[in-house]
């Protein structure tokens, strides 16, 4: 199966045996740069960058330039028609027609898929708000696999901004599907987002354990923990968390430490910012002197402030300058596989810790909206092409994951649009939590930001909803 065409929004938009494939060709690539330059001639590559980049735009424009093809450039939404008004969708559909190949970075979470939605040519998500970044995650497998030979079980941990850094939250899914142990080190108050963990657990074949069921001495040793991720690949007695087993697990150390930095521009106030720094935690020569260290890997997307010590720099464990290197080669080979210049070969059956799962989608234009500001269907000038989605993960309360953003929502109250004859009398709305969920059917399940939104639609309360 080839990727011509394709785009990538998400880490999950390849497979796993997909991302071996390109790793296998950017390894061809990275050792004949000079030869691959008539791959991509005559083709035009947008590079769209509404937020500050220099290492991923650099290294996209730089990729595109030795493949042979040519770049056009935005790097300033004040310089663009988006500032008068204008729609993603609507300057999607413009700059698809000027360029074969688009890269987009954008502060608005799903960004990137509304432009992969009406481009008509391939997208590349380069980070869209704090949802994802996932060619950023193909740097960081592709630097830890030539540095540990696999991913497959090994421990990995993922440092600091865990809420809004994008890069870990595409990071954690690949990491949790190639089969790799994850522990949780985030500073106060950015833990990983809910829907992550939630992801991690449902769609995944592992399991996360809560900050609250560790052990104290699991939680501080060898640094303070607040969720672990356990691979189905661990030891069968170790999945079963006893409390010594861990330890005697995490005795063994750290093979790769993925460190973050706080990221200030998505925090909501100055004050929350020099909350955050003062406690943020720091890797430096005194935690790398620790013995579960001694093999670890220390990566970073850059750019780094106050998290990384710059004596760390001539540490041979420090990878952080090759992963930026390697940036290179990796998206020379992902451009070169979107545009149809080369194929790879996947073997039809591979080996994933991915639990595959079909979701039933929830697009009906009246009743609940994504909660999340900066989610792209949360915006005005969006609202002409996108109508709110979202995927019914869970009945068990009833969970919707809206499609483009990945937030989650927990409406209160439901309705069956199958009522009997159109009466009145049976147009009757439910709680969300009752047994009346898992009774309606998909395609005839209406949902309610609130019991007034359900009234206003002519729904009166059953015996199954809760009083106003």
């Amino acid at each position: 199966m080839g990727l011509a065409n394709r785009s990538l929004v998400t880490i999950d938009d390849l497979s796993n045996a997909e991302i071996e494939a390109l790793f296998s060709l950017a390894d061809k690539m990275a050792v004949s740069l000079e030869k691959q330059f008539n791959l991509c001639q005559g083709k035009i590559m947008a590079s769209l960058f509404f937020e500050p980049s220099t290492r991923t735009r650099l290294s996209f424009e730089t990729a595109m330039h030795r493949l042979g093809g040519r770049v056009i450039s935005a790097v300033n939404v004040g310089e663009t028609s988006l500032a008068k008004g204008e729609s993603v969708a609507d300057m999607a559909r413009v700059v698809g027609s000027y360029a074969d190949i688009i890269v987009i970075r954008h502060p608005w979470e799903g960004a990137a898929k509304v432009v992969a939605d009406y481009a008509g040519v391939p997208v590349i998500n380069a980070g869209d708000g704090g949802h994802e970044h996932p060619t950023q995650t193909l740097c960081d497998l592709y630097t830890i696999k030539k540095e540990k030979k696999t991913i497959r079980g090994l421990r990995i941990a993922l440092w600091g901004d865990l809420k809004y850094g994008r890069t870990v939250h595409s990071l954690a899914y690949a990491l949790a599907r190639f089969g790799a142990t994850i522990h949780f080190r985030a500073a106060s108050g950015l833990e990983m987002p809910d829907y992550v963990k939630r992801k991690l657990t449902t769609e995944y074949k592992g399991r996360l354990e809560e900050y609250e069921t560790l052990d104290d001495v699991v939680k501080e040793r060898p640094f303070p923990l607040d969720a672990i991720y356990l691979t189905p690949s661990s030891p069968h007695q170790l999945a079963n968390i006893p409390s010594v087993s861990l330890q005697i697990e995490l005795a063994k150390g750290v093979d790769a430490l993925y460190v973050t930095r706080l990221q200030q521009e998505r925090l909501n106030a100055e004050a929350e910012e020099k909350e955050m720094k003062n406690d943020y935690p720091v890797v430096d020569k005194k935690l790398l002197k620790k013995k579960e260290f001694r093999e670890t890997v220390v990566l970073h997307p850059l750019p780094r402030v106050d998290e990384l010590a710059y004596e760390l720099d001539v540490d041979p464990r420090s990878m952080y300058f090759k992963q930026a290197e390697l940036g290179v080669p990796i998206r020379m080979a992902l451009i070169a596989l979107l545009l149809g210049a080369k194929e790879i070969a996947t073997p039809r059956k591979e080996e994933s810790f991915t639990q595959p799962k079909e979701y039933a989608l929830y697009q009906r234009e009246t009743g609940v909206r994504c909660t999340n500001r900066q989610c792209v269907s949360a915006q005005k000038t969006e609202k002409g092409y996108i109508k709110p989605q979202f995927k019914i993960v869970s009945c068990r309360p009833l969970t919707l994951r809206c499609i483009y953003c990945d937030h989650e929502i927990f409406p209160p109250c439901i309705a069956s649009s199958h009522w009997h004859e159109g009466r009145l009398v049976s147009k009757r709305y439910h709680s969300a939590d009752s047994h009346m969920v898992r009774k309606i059917r998909p395609e005839h399940l209406m949902i309610f930001a609130s019991a007034k939104d359900a009234e206003a639609h002519g729904f009166k309360p059953s015996s199954y909803a809760q009083p106003n």
